[in-house]
């Protein structure tokens, strides 16, 4: 099939979880298909070797530089009123609807796919129009909303935060009923969508990967009383995630193993760091081009995450580097991971600093919890295997389009 894919991110280095899932759907779907992309880009701009580095699996039709949401503007202060989120109304690019315009005029093809769709990424309203070829919703998040709601503790956060929600239901249930297939990332999500359309279908759970190539061993050891956190402070579900584990869970571990150091890597560019009840044992290791040696020199991943959605690729990583993983129920939510076997999954201060603590000191338990989560990684969430996935739901897309244009 000629396929034209529409991206939230332009998906080259794959650095971060949306341009890891793009860049590797991409790539699975290039095997089998002729695909040509359009993509926003975001503040750093995109080098000639990024640019050459898609290129040479796909066709890229052209950039657009992303808008970015500013809630206190005028005109988005207007817009409250409005029963569309404000962060899709605001982010609209003429300029991305013009290049779809003249791709579908230019070249034919047989199916659109719109990427990312969420709160303040979203490339849906570029593929409505398009309606006399099948157009599928790639990624379409609700949980990060839905999640906030439960996490407000305060009256006025709870009524923002619920008309949002409302604006993304409304929006999300009228986008459903214009395309032709949808995927998400998570059970939870389809659940939660299959709450807002009852009736739509066909719709896939597309899980995120690895490249189960790139996670070998020959990292070396792991030094002992290490803790690890692969995440961006820039993305705010992480940055909560280090504040309640800086706060409340690391004190309680360093109180009974005072050699323990935690390492968070990613970008910190404008966080406001010093808000993290941080000392000496950690290290913000800053943004690095290569993350496994320093998730594989640990003993243990913490993914003490309250919020967000999707499927967590730093728990993929750490396991398919045999690195033990403690996370919340949250942090592991979307994946088929069995508490005990090959992860330990704790909610509470007390409860996740006693699940450090015990992999800190029983080497039994690391082994084994090591050696179940590389099994469980190679088995469900090689890239190979989802992308198979992928291209079966996009070819009965397809066949249902049809069937629908003979009927």
């Amino acid at each position: 099939m000629r396929i034209l894919f529409l991206s939230s991110w332009f998906p080259y280095p794959p650095d971060n979880g949306a341009r890891i899932r793009t860049f590797n759907l991409l790539r699975q779907l290039a095997r089998r298909h002729e695909i040509a992309l359009l993509s926003f880009i975001q503040d750093e701009g995109v080098k000639q070797s990024e640019l050459d580095a898609v290129s040479s699996f796909c066709r890229v039709l052209g950039t657009v530089p992303q808008r970015h949401f500013q809630p206190s503007r005028p005109q988005a202060l207007f817009r409250l009123l409005s029963m569309r989120p404000r962060s899709l109304a605001e982010t609209y690019s003429p300029q991305m609807a013009a290049l779809v315009r003249d791709a579908l005029h230019q070249h034919p093809f047989d199916l659109i796919i719109a990427s990312e769709i969420g709160p303040g990424l979203d490339t849906a309203p570029y593929i409505i129009d398009a309606d006399t070829l099948p157009r599928v919703i790639e990624d379409l998040e609700l949980s990060m909303i839905w999640n906030k709601i439960r996490a407000q503790n305060t009256w006025a956060g709870q009524v923002r935060h619920k008309l949002t929600w409302l604006k993304l239901r409304h929006y999300a249930a009228r986008l459903l009923r214009r395309v032709d297939g949808c995927t998400v990332a998570s059970e939870q999500e389809r659940i939660l969508l299959q709450n807002i359309v009852s009736d739509f279908e066909p719709l896939a759970v597309i899980p995120n990967g690895l490249d189960l190539a790139r996670y070998r061993d020959g990292w070396g050891p792991p030094a002992p009383d290490t803790l690890v956190f692969p995440g961006a402070l820039t993305y705010q579900a992480n940055f909560d995630a280090m504040f309640f584990f800086l706060k409340e869970v690391f004190p309680l571990v360093r109180a009974r193993k005072p050699g323990v150091t935690l390492r968070i890597t990613g970008r910190t560019d404008g966080v406001p760091v010093h808000r993290l009840p941080a000392e000496g044992s950690v290290v913000f290791t800053g943004y690095l081009e290569d993350v496994r040696p320093v998730v594989a020199q640990s003993w243990v991943c913490v993914v003490p995450l309250l919020t967000g959605g999707g499927t967590r690729l730093k728990i993929l990583e750490a396991m398919a580097l045999g690195t033990p993983v403690v996370s919340t129920s949250k942090g592991a939510e979307g994946l088929e991971v069995t508490p005990g076997h090959d992860i330990l999954i704790a909610d509470e201060p007390a409860e996740f600093a006693d699940a450090v603590l015990r992999l800190l000191s029983d080497e039994t338990l690391r082994a084994r919890l090591s050696a179940n989560g590389q099994k469980l990684v190679r088995e469900r969430y090689g890239w190979d295997q989802i992308g198979e996935k992928l291209d079966h739901f996009l070819r009965q897309v397809v066949q249902g389009y049809e069937r629908r244009g003979i009927e």
